[in-house]
């Protein structure tokens, strides 16, 4: 399941695991990353905080967790390679990985087309 955020993050559910990440559309309007901050291992995050910083050659952006729960991975290759996020950002690119703590906060998040909606 693929859902996104209106602050332009986009989640992929596999059971109870996500992968989060920033959006097409994200990673265009910011232009080259130079930089990747991701949350930490084993952090607890609450839906709507601040999960990861990325910076570009135009903006400093926060990156906000679409769900709470514990981060069990991160992608230390885009911490690494920051480009990896502008060539791939809903593959390669993706942030971390969090354990979701209440799935019902899934339900508040918009399918594809509704996330197409408000870009329009």
């Amino acid at each position: 399941m693929l859902k996104f955020t209106q602050d332009h993050e986009w989640i992929r559910l596999e059971d109870d695991i996500a992968t989060v990440g920033i959006t097409t559309h994200a990673q265009e309007r910011l232009g080259d990353l130079v930089f990747v901050q991701l949350p930490a291992a084993n952090v607890r995050l609450e839906k709507g905080s601040v999960a990861a910083v990325v910076e570009s050659v135009k903006a400093a952006s926060d990156v906000y967790s679409p769900v709470s729960g514990e981060v069990v991975e991160i992608n230390q290759a885009v911490v690494d390679e920051p480009a990896l996020v502008n060539h791939d950002p809903m593959g390669q690119g993706w942030f971390f990985k969090i354990k979701i703590s209440d799935p019902s906060q899934l339900e508040g998040l918009l399918d594809e087309q509704g996330y197409q909606a408000t870009l329009a």
